[in-house]
């Protein structure tokens, strides 16, 4: 029988992952609430933000987060009644459909985004040098690509339609 000792350096390195992310966002959450968001609202914005024409296919959308499809559809149909995004149907796809960044999802974005940097740099980015930031970064994206190929899902290689059309 092999034993595994209990201070394995794989244990620690999960136990720390866990600590951190637990620990940010108890310290991130205040901002969300305060904007009337939660961190699931805000990721699934920033996402559609930070995308082409600030907009994705909700099966990305799904992708990129942790959610589900069926549970990607309940947070966009929220954030669509608040007026924060909207549907778009595909042109070319009748299945498929797209939620959108609204201006209003833009300007509460912009009205929380100094205080989560604030934040952010606080709690996490500001902690570190701008090496070890670079290389924790770098090994980030190592670790997400293996364990959600996903996560960037129709980030990239979606085209883009004017928005006339």
């Amino acid at each position: 029988m092999n034993v595994i000792p209990f201070d394995d350096s794989r244990l620690t390195a999960m136990g720390l992952l866990a600590e951190v992310y637990t620990g940010i966002s108890a310290k991130t959450h205040e901002s969300f609430a305060t904007a009337g968001l939660s961190e699931i609202d805000f990721e699934t914005l920033i996402r559609l933000a930070r995308s082409p024409g600030r907009r994705l296919r909700m099966s990305d959308l799904a992708a990129q987060t942790s959610l589900s499809t069926s549970g990607m559809t309940r947070v966009v149909d929220r954030l669509e009644r608040e007026g924060l995004a909207m549907r778009q149907a595909c042109a070319t796809d009748r299945r498929a459909s797209y939620a959108v960044l609204t201006e209003a999802g833009a300007d509460r974005l912009s009205g929380i985004l100094p205080r989560h940097l604030i934040d952010i740099d606080t709690w996490f980015t500001g902690l570190l040098s701008s090496e070890q930031l670079s290389i924790f970064l770098d090994t980030l994206r190592i670790i997400r690509d293996a364990v959600r190929p996903c996560a960037t899902a129709g980030a990239e290689t979606e085209s883009v339609p004017s928005s006339h059309g």
